[in-house]
């Protein structure tokens, strides 16, 4: 008979994924882990299996979070380019409240050349970001906010690499002004 959990698992994988935000993948080490998550070493193999599993659930975590996050956010926009400015100063926020930067953006600096399951994982997650920025300007032509000359998904691709190079910029600490700057620079191809 199998005993049961004297543990959160949610909130357990929740410190695990602020652990590795903060070090990193390879810089945490097991015994951080058991340490930071306040389990035993055998519960995190019983409920996670590996370090490497670990990490992917707590990627899938932090994505979860960040869409949740945005779906609320949008819900409040009154405008596809007030919502395309909203996910630009989301990133921007980070720089206060997550210092450590994206962990979708430190996972493919840090593991993208030798752990294919994690970056797939954020491939995949930017791929949900392009979606959501090309039905942001489609929405937008179509309300005449937009001219209907432009290519959505071309512009959908363009605007995901100014977020993604906004993320590591915010993470460099870089002055507000001139990442709002970058904003609108970007903001006035619509």
């Amino acid at each position: 008979m199998a005993r049961k959990k004297e543990f959160d698992e949610d909130a357990v994988l929740l410190k695990a994924m602020r652990l590795f935000w903060e070090q990193g993948y390879e810089k945490t080490s097991m015994q951080e882990l058991v340490s930071h998550m306040g389990i035993h070493k055998g519960s995190i193999y019983d409920t996670f299996v590996d370090k490497q599993s670990l990490y992917i659930k707590a990627l899938k975590r932090y994505s979860e979070m960040v869409e949740r996050s945005i779906k609320h956010r949008m819900a409040e926009t009154r405008s596809a380019k007030e919502a395309i400015r909203l996910l630009f100063e989301m990133a921007i926020q980070q720089q206060e409240e997550f210092p450590e930067g994206c962990l979708l953006v430190n996972t493919v600096v840090e593991l993208g050349k030798h752990d294919s399951e994690a970056t797939d994982w954020v491939q995949l997650e930017w791929t949900y970001t392009v979606q959501l920025i090309r039905e942001l300007i489609v929405e937008g032509q179509q309300s005449g906010e937009f001219s209907k000359t432009l290519n959505a998904e071309g512009l959908s691709y363009y605007f995901m690499n100014a977020l993604i190079g906004l993320l590591v910029m915010v993470k460099t600490k870089w002055d507000r002004e001139k990442l709002r700057q970058i904003i609108e620079m970007n903001l006035k191809l619509l």
